[in-house]
């Protein structure tokens, strides 16, 4: 289903989008949080650079009065210090977004506050539901009036609704948690409580933290490193974490023996400092290199790799094969990732901007560049590019990744079929598409390599395996 977009939205083209992050914390002392979620989003921002969100609440003021402020942008652009004083509470949550689905707008910006017959709920999301087309017509048809076009919306109906019925608000996410299908993991504010959930696969992370006598819940560890907090522990698949000033409780009713992790994340999502579900993604990128040097082995004088994500693994490649790892790129920190452009055209055009080859060091080498993945093959063909004319002899490129197949539903908006170079096109015809002298990729058999074998994860991006049956319709790009 194509949505068609309006006046107001930046029309986003489609490609390897980002996830989304959310961040929360309870001071029991009482003191304001609004700059702690904030420099919390920051550190989350590589999750999510198109808008962004702060509700907070005082605990000791009139119940339910919730502050919130979000619009398009990164954090440091929308959240000013004049912006930031007119937010104050003890309790609060924070969101940054990238539209995996649903229009880019600042109405569909989170986190969501949303004001019922029991008070005010505010909420925080990141995923994509299967069921969400379906949910969202069965609401409209009992009265619901909704104010957004994502899936997150949804969620906090359902909560809203349930929340009638039963005594807390946890066991209504509980309840809405068995009526939603897909990913999420969900931070959600009451006037006294805040609460966290994760769905039963455990798609995307969630983890708990807590400094002096405050406690957080973050989509990533390296956020809870940014505002001096402890981790304490991963919040499980299917948990819903309650804390108030009595501690946390734990319900593990909605928990599974089937999981399925996205794999994603330790190959390119998550910031390479961050742990999640006990895995250290900078471990896993250094093993992704070491898989490939054994796998694909050349001669050559160099490897480098294609910032970020490529860094660490071009370091386990070298570290494998013996070949020296070396920086050819200058990257420029204050640009996006290239492929969050809102055209086609400005995104290829921003890869020389992005990226700048210091020629002294490729001139005249055998260069092997070590990146995470190739979705349509137009940035690799530049950067491949870009380095052949800095002088580089041979180029090889190795991908840290197996290639892309499937479109995901479940929070990465991978595109479908004819758009994936590798859909239609052999490895060898992807190579010569790209001007590279070889070409590999990690073969996904090995995938469980990358983390320890210690983790059932998703892969269904590469192999199709999905872990829940795909929607009849394509959902991407109707919802949020």
């Amino acid at each position: 289903m194509k949505k068609y977009p309006m006046d107001n939205e930046i029309e986003i083209s489609e490609g390897l989008h980002e996830e989304c992050g959310v961040f929360g914390v309870y001071d029991f002392d009482y003191n304001d949080v609004t700059s702690t979620i904030y420099y919390g989003l920051f550190a989350l921002q590589h999750r999510g650079q198109e808008s962004c969100g702060i509700a907070v609440s005082d605990t000791k003021g009139p119940k339910g009065k919730v502050e919130l402020y979000k619009d398009m942008g990164l954090v440091n652009e929308v959240f000013t210090p004049e912006k930031l004083e007119r937010l104050h509470g003890n309790i609060g949550i924070g969101h940054v977004r990238y539209s995996t689905a649903g229009s880019s707008t600042r109405e569909n910006a989170q986190p969501l506050v949303i004001n019922y017959v029991k008070g005010t709920l505010a909420l925080a999301h990141n995923g994509n539901l299967l069921n969400a087309l379906e949910l969202r017509e069965e609401l409209s048809y009992t009265g619901a009036i909704f104010q957004t076009t994502i899936d997150s919306e949804v969620i906090a109906y359902h909560i809203a609704r349930e929340r009638l019925n039963v005594s807390s608000v946890e066991l209504a996410v509980k309840n809405a948690m068995k009526k939603i299908k897909g990913a999420y993991s969900l931070i959600i504010m009451s006037p006294r409580k805040l609460i966290g959930a994760r769905d039963p696969f455990g798609f995307h992370p969630l983890c708990i933290g807590k400094r002096d006598n405050a406690y957080f819940l973050s989509s990533e560890t390296c956020a809870l490193d940014a505002v001096d907090a402890e981790f304490v522990r991963d919040v499980l698949p299917g948990e819903i974490v309650t804390i108030t000033p009595d501690g946390i409780m734990s319900d593990l009713s909605m928990c599974q023996e089937k999981k399925a992790k996205c794999i994603f994340e330790y190959i390119y999502f998550a910031r390479p400092d961050s742990n999640m579900d006990g895995i250290s993604v900078y471990e896993s990128r250094i093993m992704a290199g070491r898989i490939l040097a054994k796998s694909y082995p050349v001669e050559a004088d160099l490897v480098v790799g294609v910032p970020e994500s490529g860094n660490a693994a071009a370091l386990g490649y070298s570290m494998e094969s013996g070949i020296p790892y070396g920086m050819a790129f200058v990257k420029n920190g204050y640009v996006g990732r290239t492929f969050i452009k809102p055209k086609q055209e400005q995104r290829e055009t921003s890869v020389r901007i992005k990226l700048n080859v210091l020629a002294e060091v490729v001139r005249g080498k055998r260069i092997i560049m070590i990146d995470d993945s190739i979705v349509r093959g137009t940035t690799s063909e530049r950067i491949v590019k870009m380095l052949k004319s800095a002088g580089a002899t041979e180029v090889h490129v190795r991908i840290s990744s197996p290639p892309f197949l499937n479109p995901c539903y479940y929070g990465t908006d991978i595109p479908s079929g004819e758009q994936l170079i590798a859909y239609n096109h052999t490895v060898e015809e992807i190579g010569d598409m790209i001007g590279a002298d070889s070409l590999g990729y990690i073969d996904a058999n090995r995938l469980s390599e990358m983390v320890h074998g210690n983790l059932d994860f998703c892969d269904a991006c590469f192999t199709g395996n999905y872990p829940i049956e795909p929607p009849v319709i394509d959902i991407r790009g109707t919802q949020g």
